[in-house]
């Protein structure tokens, strides 16, 4: 989102971001070729000047100023009347700082979607300057891809973890070259692999995201295991579920029209999901499933115990047929979060409405979850 003048922000972040203060240096990715995205496709990339980022802190600091003046814990009906009298183009300033304010005033997000391709000499001052700001930031975080960090030396990372940068997320959504070079993801295997240490080796804190599905049925054991091997040579610091929606604006959907690729539905994706985390050995990471684009939302735990991490999988394919038809729709719908809520009374007549609004049935359930699925990219 853009004003007129003043404060800009973007629309994307990790969904564990949503307690951020969101700082924007870029506008849009910087590659936005990959088949599977849409997220940038409207947006050209650029990097903003610095000068502009720096008057972007300010105008959040003259928010959280305006808003910590008035705001008391049990009302915020002072911190309404306030944003009435704010100017239009302060207006997602203000937002941006009340959420921050709210949930404690610790952690920054560096949008668009590869902040790291700004140089370092240029990110510095814009680091010290939000430090210098708000001393209470103890996290800044930032989107990044594997390609970029490939080139990057890992002198200048440990220079920028100095002044604050201390997590890096990267969408590395597969390990399999062959689905890396199928999706565009202009990547390979090995330079993800050397991207993720150097991150590592800089003592920057990695989230990487695997996404379920990115090969097809075509190559759904390939995505699995490559991708487990290339975290088993990285041992990142987290690990994050992604499953592939494939939506009607990118090229991956041409594909799906035309036979080249099958997308899998949320019984074969569950199975690919088993194999990727049974293919874990001997790493650390924390894996989760944070997404509601992910069937099971409850997989939650470390790779080194994959008997913890395979529980949600191995009850859900144990249940009866019926029963994962429900908790397929109930999931896709929105009113379930996790396997146990099958056993509300509460919940299941929404459920049984959209089965019974849509005439579902075995023969087009999987049509109804991947459509809406889409409704969530």
């Amino acid at each position: 989102m853009q004003a007129a003048t003043g404060y800009e922000t973007g629309d994307v972040r990790p969904p564990n971001e949503s307690k951020s203060l969101m700082l924007r240096l870029t506008r849009g990715c910087s590659w936005n070729r990959c088949k599977f995205c849409s997220l940038y496709q409207q947006q050209p990339f650029s990097i903003r000047p610095i000068e502009e980022v720096i008057a972007d802190i300010d105008q959040l600091h003259i928010s959280v100023k305006q808003i910590e003046a008035v705001y008391l814990a049990n009302d915020s009906s002072k911190v309404r009347q306030l944003l009435s009298q704010v100017a239009t183009e302060q207006r997602a300033a203000f937002h941006n700082a009340w959420n921050w304010i709210r949930h404690g005033k610790s952690s920054v997000f560096l949008q668009d979607g590869n902040s790291i391709i700004v140089k370092p000499k240029d990110m510095l001052p814009i680091l010290q300057h939000l430090t210098t700001t708000f001393p209470s930031i103890d996290r800044i975080t930032t989107y990044a891809r594997s390609k970029t960090l490939f080139r990057v030396k890992v002198d200048d990372l440990i220079t920028l973890k100095e002044h604050g940068l201390n997590r890096i997320h990267i969408g590395m959504e597969s390990g399999s070259d062959i689905v890396l070079e199928s999706v565009n993801k202009g990547v390979t295997k090995a330079q993800q692999v050397t991207a993720g240490k150097k991150v590592k080796q800089a003592g920057i804190e990695l989230s990487v995201y695997f996404m379920p599905g990115l090969g097809g049925t075509e190559f759904t054991r390939e995505n699995a295991v490559e991708a487990a091997d290339l975290f088993n040579q990285i041992n990142p610091d987290y690990i994050r579920i992604r499953t592939l929606s494939v939506s009607d604006q990118t090229e991956l959907f041409e594909a799906l029209q035309s036979g080249v690729f099958t997308q899998l539905n949320d019984e074969q994706a569950v199975d690919e999901l088993k194999l990727f985390l049974q293919s874990f050995k001997g790493i650390s990471s924390k894996v989760r499933s944070d997404h509601i684009l992910n069937l099971l939302q409850e997989i939650d735990g470390s790779a080194d115990h994959k008997e913890q991490l395979l529980i949600p999988i191995n009850n859900y394919q144990q249940l009866p047929e019926h029963k994962r038809f429900l908790y397929r729709v109930g999931r896709r719908i929105g009113v379930y979060q996790s396997l146990e809520d099958l056993e509300s009374p509460e919940l299941f007549p929404y459920v049984q409405s959209a089965i019974d609004h849509n005439q579902l049935d075995y023969d087009n359930i999987d049509q109804f979850t991947k459509m809406m699925m889409t409704k969530f990219i």
